[in-house]
């Protein structure tokens, strides 16, 4: 029998530390951490759990992922973003604006990758997972890691310089 009050109380911060990462809100990192704990529950009915922690960050990624893509999609619909304060307080003005700036470009970038990449990205970048903790947990071959991870970071930076390049244009006009 699974203590869940304990996996729970165990790994909660974490799972929703890494939610939070990827989408800068505290509600829909609230709903992410419930999610993947709905989720932990069915994958442990199914079978044994190998490493709660490692599942439920894999959970909270892809559902992070998720809402972050629905978040995207919904921008283009109404042509444009709620901009968020990530900056910490103490930031000067122009700082918090640039930082919150960046942090929404990322996300929007990180809504354009394919899903594995997206997954591998996340989890080595804001998790710091090893390449085979990654291929672990999410049942990949290490070296197929390392070949998305590269993949992603090249279309990131094609991503954000083009979203550069765009910002650049509308300061001219």
């Amino acid at each position: 029998m699974t203590d869940w009050e304990q996996i729970v109380t165990t790994h909660s911060s974490l799972v929703w530390t890494t939610a939070f990462r990827l989408l800068g809100h505290r509600e829909d990192a609230a709903d992410c951490t419930q999610d993947a704990f709905l989720e932990a529950l069915a994958v442990a009915r199914r079978g044994p759990v190998r490493s709660w922690k490692g599942l439920l960050v894999r959970l909270a990624t892809c559902s992070a992922l998720d809402r972050l893509r629905r978040r995207t999609r919904e921008a283009r619909r109404e042509k444009g973003l709620a901009c968020e304060n990530l900056a910490s307080p103490e930031s000067r003005p122009d700082q918090a604006a640039e930082a919150s700036e960046l942090a929404d470009q990322l996300r929007r970038a990180l809504a354009e990758l394919p899903g594995q990449q997206a997954e591998v990205f996340c989890l080595r970048v804001f998790n710091d997972l090893r390449y085979r903790e990654i291929a672990r947990q999410t049942g990949i071959n290490p070296s197929t890691v390392s070949v998305l991870l590269h993949r992603a970071r090249l279309r990131l930076r094609e991503l954000l310089s083009a979203e550069a390049s765009n910002a650049d244009r509308e300061v001219i006009r």
